[in-house]
């Protein structure tokens, strides 16, 4: 078992052992901190597929056996 696997089993049973109180803080703040983590990552991917577009990389149809084709 690597080295990480002993720190997360660590981690874990810390948070077990917690008061309530302190379990939902830390819950909040990871929900937090995983909505940010995902909201970067869309506009990430917004600022790439934009650049894709004006650069005329992106490829639009409504036909579903050319959709097939760019898969």
């Amino acid at each position: 078992m690597g080295t990480f696997a002993f720190r997360f089993n660590d981690v874990v049973e810390k948070i077990y052992s917690l008061p309530l109180e302190e379990k939902m803080e830390l819950k909040n703040l990871l929900e937090r901190n995983i909505s940010e983590e995902r909201r970067n990552e869309i506009v990430t991917n917004f600022k790439k597929t934009k650049e894709e577009y004006q650069l005329g990389k992106l490829k639009f149809s409504s036909e579903l056996d050319e959709l097939k084709k760019m898969l």
